[in-house]
């Protein structure tokens, strides 16, 4: 099956440490699936939290369709992702008890369906951002070496 990428979150690579990846789907209106088609969508800032028995997505920012009517949706209204019970009270214990958090990594089409990808992060401090900077720096220049040699 293949994915369409939509949007990505880069940011999160960066500021947290990632241990698990989980593959959900999200309930969208029309007008919200039509303004993800034309790509006008982000998750830099989105996050995810457990109410109850339900996963939510909050900040996720879906711009407004431009075709739409007086029925158009609110662009960063909280969005319901759809998991298995026993999957959010696993998240869910796990972000209560370790101190870790949820956060989307990315946005695809698979198949006609939109999915999200979110992951269980923990947060990096300043030193190990600092650190992966130096490394990915290291990286680059090994491979502009290897390229010109």
């Amino acid at each position: 099956m293949e994915k369409k990428i939509i949007a990505r979150n880069k940011k999160a690579q960066h500021e947290y440490f990632i241990l698990d990846t989980l593959e959900c789907g999200i309930v969208l209106t029309g007008t919200e699936i039509k303004s993800i088609r034309m790509g006008k969508v982000s998750i830099q800032d989105a996050y995810c939290q457990v109410k109850g028995s339900t996963m939510y997505i909050y900040n996720m920012d879906i711009s407004k369709y431009s075709l739409g009517t007086l029925f158009n949706h609110k662009e960063k209204r909280n969005r319901t992702l759809l998991l298995h019970k026993k999957e959010i009270r696993k998240l869910a214990q796990k972000v209560q008890l370790e101190g870790l958090t949820i956060v989307p990594l990315s946005l695809y089409f698979k198949q006609a369906l939109v999915k999200v990808e979110i992951a269980l992060c923990k947060g990096k401090k300043n030193y190990d951002k600092r650190e992966d900077l130096k490394r990915e720096a290291l990286d680059n220049d090994k491979k502009k070496a290897l390229k010109n040699y």
